[in-house]
């Protein structure tokens, strides 16, 4: 059985560095895609907070198609040249949005949201997914959130095998 540990007296930093050690742990044995999105879904939204939506969209030509995720229902297919989550997949950047409301082209998929941070998932050089989080809080993410999660993505993507098609 797997427990979730969070020291709130640590740095935000440090925080990471912890939660990233917990996720190789919880990923430890397991190389399916599908079941450690669910997993690695799930382990944020626990693991942090103020999020109202975690999850992921995998590139399918030139969209995003919903994968495993916790919230509310989202979403199913995002263009590239759409949306918050299109731009990082269009970009191959994070994109770290303080307040979702300031971007003209912004889906809103669930109006709660207010800011949000997507990262792209990228294996041997290939775009495989997007990375989604949502906030209900304006500014809910800065640099060091933006870093910790990139690395915890790092994580999840080496803990997978990507051979297969979903």
């Amino acid at each position: 059985m797997f427990t979730l540990t969070n020291d709130a007296n640590l740095p935000k930093h440090e925080l990471y560095k912890q939660l990233n050690q917990q996720l190789s742990a919880l990923l430890q044995d397991e190389r399916d895609l599908i079941c450690n999105a669910a997993q690695f879904s799930a382990f944020i939204m626990q693991a942090l907070p103020d999020l109202n939506w975690a999850g992921f969209y995998f590139a399918r030509g030139e969209e995003l198609v919903l994968g495993p995720y916790v919230g509310k229902v989202a979403c199913t297919r995002i263009p590239f040249t759409r949306g918050v989550c299109g731009a990082a997949a269009r970009t191959l950047t994070t994109q770290r949005v303080d307040d979702v409301h300031a971007v003209p082209d912004h889906i809103a998929c669930d109006a709660a949201s207010n800011a949000e941070l997507v990262i792209p998932v990228i294996v041997e050089g290939q775009l495989k997914a997007v990375f989604d989080i949502d906030s209900p809080k304006v500014n809910r993410f800065d640099s060091t959130d933006q870093a910790g999660i990139e690395q915890l993505v790092r994580t999840f993507a080496d803990a997978c095998e990507w051979q297969w098609s979903i």
